[in-house]
């Protein structure tokens, strides 16, 4: 069965034929399938795969240069860091939200969120919860004043959970430090 022009429904269709509103929004959802299907994202494909062939992009992707979007969270925490109740235990250092804690010094890429730990720059895998829920199953959600930017908000949720790294009772976690 054909389309009414006459072409096969598999036929490619030149560019210039595309409405530019449809083009628009395929673009858009390719280019959000690439971001969130990269093992770059995967905080637990540290060790790079089979035989660790990816390692290097993994740990590139996870703690490398920061995109235009992390420029903004890191000039935006260095407005909000100061004003935090953990403030005297961070700390921007390049890339970095450097956390001091009671058991190790920690450092949050402004990018992927991905965790060193001291010594020796260790991975620390810490996974935020998708969503959080009160008792009756209702989606609760606090006030954040940087809407659109879920990564700042992980960012800012770990540095506070390692800020007072004593207090940390997961058992993943703890096994960690």
């Amino acid at each position: 069965m054909g389309l009414p022009d006459g072409r096969d429904p598999v036929d490619p269709v030149p560019l210039a034929e595309i409405p530019p509103l449809v083009l628009s929004e395929v673009l858009r959802d390719v280019d959000l399938f690439v971001g969130v299907a990269s093992v770059g994202n995967d905080p637990t494909w540290q060790d790079g795969g089979l035989e660790g062939r990816f390692v290097e992009y993994w740990t590139s992707y996870g703690f490398g240069e920061l995109d235009q979007s992390a420029e903004t969270r890191r000039a935006l925490l260095e407005r909000l860091v100061p004003r935090l109740a953990i403030a005297d235990r961070c700390t921007l250092e390049g890339r970095f939200l450097q956390v001091e804690g009671a058991l190790h010094m920690y450092r949050i890429h402004l990018g992927s969120g991905n965790i060193l730990r001291s010594p020796n720059d260790r991975y620390l895998c810490i996974v935020p919860k998708s969503t959080v829920t009160d008792g009756n199953g209702t989606r609760q959600t606090g006030y954040l004043p940087f809407e659109g930017d879920r990564m700042l908000a992980v960012i800012l949720s770990k540095a506070m959970l390692l800020a007072k790294d004593t207090e940390i009772t997961d058992p993943t976690i703890v096994s960690q430090l």
